[in-house]
């Protein structure tokens, strides 16, 4: 009996299993620390590791790009049809800082599997997730019995991701032209649980800002002076206090231009989600669920702009009283942003409020720092439904949808390429990024090798693309 094409992938994956984790464990134990200079020259290596990897993979360009900090790696696989669409993949091969006396039961850099979980730093976060679209590609090769992928296929893997991705956007600009693409397939996310595959169709965008505010010139006694002169700490009290109305809604006028509202159809597909928000509540080590009035928990956190107070303070912090007006005060907020906002807008309209806040006598100086779009996919994009097909063969269960309620550098990819950004992950919450013990479920991470042997296919079936 001959072989269906799901059987075929299978077979080629668990025939491929232990290679493909001894070269993970390799990569795993390069400790390749974006943060910190002195593994400087460990992110250069493990760049090098991987453009080496992806040429005996079989792409036939694999490069190193260097940046004013650290490499990126960018490979390409063209397909013998013209026609077929361009998918772009991105990763990062950066991981966060770990060293064994933070809590971890093993050596961060030197991966042990224990049970049917691979424990190492960059397990999850990013290099298991970009690692499996090797295998994935080699899969899909064998099952259709081809020499190129059925799509264009092309990969941009950072390595400042963990370093908040400074020099992440010039390189895009840089090389807008070779990276052009007709989509970008996000390998740096996640899933609902092991037992609920999703998608992720959206992610916030972020705005954030110091504001200083300045009264007399130097501290001065509260006694001879206070009630007679303005005090910016009050000044940063009453600002921070007139930032949401009594329903829970930024009260900057015009925050909410051009937002993009939940439709019916995906406010369904949220409450579809088996949420538990006590356990929720406890995974934020808080006790009560507030926000905006008229949204649920998950809408708050993955479909709604946000003001935060990061950071408030002015005056006298130390212990005992040291009665004075101070000479200043700051208080740092950060906006996360949804479709539709432009982080320009958001900025014009926090400066105009701010200053409107502000009493005389109280000089204001506000500091944007750099700002992340939101991006968001259509639930109809041709490219979301392959996504979503292709996983639901790998794990043979509906596929739900989910957002990502943080900022991250794939918005960029949208904004100068213009190409709709997808997201393809298979991480866990469980499966502690940033944190000691950081894993990936191995069954989980073959489900990605064979969601990806599938999607290239369904794209180049289901989205032809006119040159």
């Amino acid at each position: 009996m001959s072989q269906t094409p799901d059987s075929v992938v299978r077979t080629y994956i668990q025939q491929h299993r232990a290679a493909f984790l001894d070269d993970l464990a390799e990569w795993l134990r390069i400790p390749s620390v974006s943060a910190q200079p002195d593994h400087a020259p460990d992110v250069r290596r493990s760049a090098d590791w991987l453009a080496a990897k992806l040429k005996e993979t079989g792409f036939p360009t694999a490069e190193v790009w260097q940046t004013p900090g650290a490499p990126a790696v960018f490979a390409e696989w063209p397909c013998d049809d013209p026609k077929a669409p361009t998918v772009l993949v991105y990763g990062h091969h950066d991981v966060q800082p770990a060293a064994r006396e933070d809590g971890w039961d093993s050596e961060p850099f030197e991966p042990v599997v224990r049970g049917n979980r691979l424990y190492a730093r960059g397990a999850a976060d990013d290099k298991g997730q970009v690692f499996f679209h090797t295998l994935g590609v080699r899969a899909h090769l064998a099952a259709a019995d081809r020499s190129t992928p059925a799509v264009h296929l092309k990969l941009i893997v950072e390595g400042e991701e963990e370093s908040g991705s400074p020099h992440f956007r010039a390189l895009v600009e840089r090389h807008a032209e070779r990276l052009t693409a007709d989509a970008v397939i996000v390998s740096d996310t996640g899933m609902w649980s092991e037992d609920t595959p999703t998608v992720c169709t959206g992610m916030r965008g972020l705005a954030e800002c110091e504001i200083r505010l300045h009264g007399p010139d130097q501290d001065i006694h509260s006694g001879s002076f206070g009630g007679a002169v303005p005090n910016p700490a009050t000044a940063a009290a009453r600002l921070v206090a007139a930032l949401h109305d009594e329903h829970a809604r930024v009260a900057i006028p015009g925050f909410y231009d051009g937002v993009v509202e939940l439709t019916d159809r995906e406010r369904e597909l949220l409450a579809e989600l088996p949420f538990d928000e006590e356990q929720w509540l406890r995974t934020a080590k808080s006790y009560v669920a507030q926000g905006e009035a008229g949204y649920t928990t998950l809408e708050r956190i993955w479909a709604r702009p946000t003001a935060e107070v990061n950071g408030i303070g002015g005056g006298y912090q130390g212990p005992g009283s040291k009665t004075i007006i101070p000479a200043s005060a700051l208080v740092k907020l950060s906006f996360r942003l949804v479709a539709g906002q432009d982080p320009g807008h958001v900025e014009k309209a926090v400066r105009a409020w701010a200053e409107q806040q502000v009493p005389p006598g109280i000089r204001c100086d506000i500091t944007f720092s750099g700002a992340t779009r939101p991006c968001l996919t259509p639930l109809d994009h041709p490219a979301l439904r392959s996504v979503t097909r292709a996983m639901g063969r790998a794990f043979e269960k509906p596929v739900r949808f989910t957002r990502e309620g943080g900022s991250g550098p794939a918005a960029d990819l949208q904004d100068v390429l213009g190409a709709p950004v997808l997201f393809l992950g298979i991480s866990v919450p469980s499966d502690g990024w940033h944190a000691p013990n950081e894993k990936v479920d191995l069954d989980l991470l073959l489900k990605g090798v064979e969601t990806t042997a599938y999607l290239w296919g369904d794209l180049a079936e289901n989205w032809r693309h006119e040159p």
